[in-house]
């Protein structure tokens, strides 16, 4: 049996929860789905500039899930900026 999983402080709620490619109509992309979580974690380490050990703090998490909540949503931006497809965010 799995561990349950843990809440996460978030401190950011998006306004805006989606983004496309210009010029493509909806019905030929793709999704990916970035979580609040991931973004986050996007938030703390690249706009706040913090180091992954205060992130990790701010989130209630080890630097370790940070580190993998991060990885997470770096491939999942480098993803539909390569292959053409939409970001939604999700909870």
């Amino acid at each position: 049996m799995p561990r349950p999983r843990l809440c996460r402080k978030i401190r950011f709620n998006p306004d805006v929860t989606y983004f496309k490619p210009q010029g493509v109509p909806m019905s030929d992309l793709k999704v990916i789905k970035l979580t609040t979580e991931e973004v986050e974690a996007l938030r703390l380490k690249n706009i706040k500039d913090l180091d992954q050990v205060e992130c990790a703090k701010l989130m209630k998490t080890s630097q370790s899930t940070f580190q993998r909540i991060l990885s997470s949503a770096y491939k999942k931006i480098s993803r539909a900026l390569i292959e053409g497809k939409a970001i939604e965010i999700t909870k």
